[in-house]
């Protein structure tokens, strides 16, 4: 008997994003962007002010939220760096915790770490009267409220949100009604956000940067990377077994569209780009 389609468990999202990591050049791009851009956008956090507060929301397994660290530091060193997480996956907070832990170099920073998820957070901020602003925020790949947002920013604040550009957002402004219930925010695009932040009057910049998700493996019926793939697309577990024949026909005929994908070297690979906006007060 076939089994239902169902969401991905944290577990099994860990296994699909760790797959995704391995086959895309997501995190390439997003250091491209700290080593490139980011230097000179955290200069002019804290204005003098003898601690900077971070706040990283969707920070997964925290290694860019650490390389962030890294570059504050040493723009402003000595300077203390409370640094807050929101992150509602377990199994990567235990793997942030362990990075930090091995990191001797992250002298003078606190961690602070919230098992939830953005507006769990904020509805807990709300609830116990927080008034705590902060000096940078920096959003992955969530659709976090703008509104929200802006509440949590101190007068100077530097917001960043990196957000997908690409591929995604035709796939899944298609199929998601078909598709189980996920917060995934696949289908926002920076075309979405920067009419909000105009509206705002905020000031921003928008860096793009082209990635690319070796997707061949997800139309090989059985192929491990290939389920694994799916199931992130998707937010499905075992995608491959459990969707309709017709839905996984038509969801792999829509991944070879040009506005998706394109081949190189016999290879399918997925236009997963990339938009950093960065916003300043």
């Amino acid at each position: 008997v076939t089994q239902p389609m169902r969401s991905l468990t944290v577990e099994e999202y860990t296994k699909a994003f760790k797959s995704f990591l391995n086959t895309s050049t997501e995190h390439q791009c997003m250091e491209q962007f700290n080593k490139e851009e980011l230097p000179n956008i955290v200069a002019s956090l804290g204005n003098g002010r003898s601690t900077i507060n971070v706040l990283g929301v969707g920070s997964g397994t925290g290694e860019q939220d650490l390389n962030m660290i890294r570059l504050i530091q040493a723009k402003h060193p000595g300077i203390l760096i409370n640094n807050e997480v929101i992150e509602p996956n377990p199994q990567h907070i235990l793997t942030y915790k362990d990075a930090v832990r091995n990191s001797s170099d992250l002298k003078n920073v606190s961690f602070t770490w919230h098992q939830l998820t953005s507006m769990e957070y904020e509805k807990q901020a709300r609830a116990q009267n927080i008034q705590k602003k902060f000096d940078f925020i920096h959003l992955i790949q969530v659709h976090y409220k703008l509104v929200k947002l802006h509440s949590l920013a101190s007068d100077d604040a530097v917001r960043w949100i990196l957000i997908g550009n690409s591929g995604w957002a035709s796939i899944w402004r298609k199929y998601r009604h078909c598709l189980p219930p996920t917060d995934s925010g696949h289908y926002i695009t920076s075309d979405d956000i920067e009419p909000i932040l105009k509206d705002m009057g905020l000031n921003y910049q928008v860096y793009n940067f082209p990635s690319t998700w070796d997707i061949t493996e997800c139309f090989i019926d059985g192929d491990t990377i290939g389920g694994h793939t799916l199931d992130f697309l998707t937010g499905t577990k075992d995608f491959m077994n459990t969707a309709p024949h017709d839905l996984k026909q038509c969801l792999r005929q829509a991944l070879c569209q040009p506005e998706c994908s394109t081949k190189k070297d016999g290879r399918i690979v997925f236009r997963n780009d990339l938009s950093m906006i960065v916003i300043s007060s």
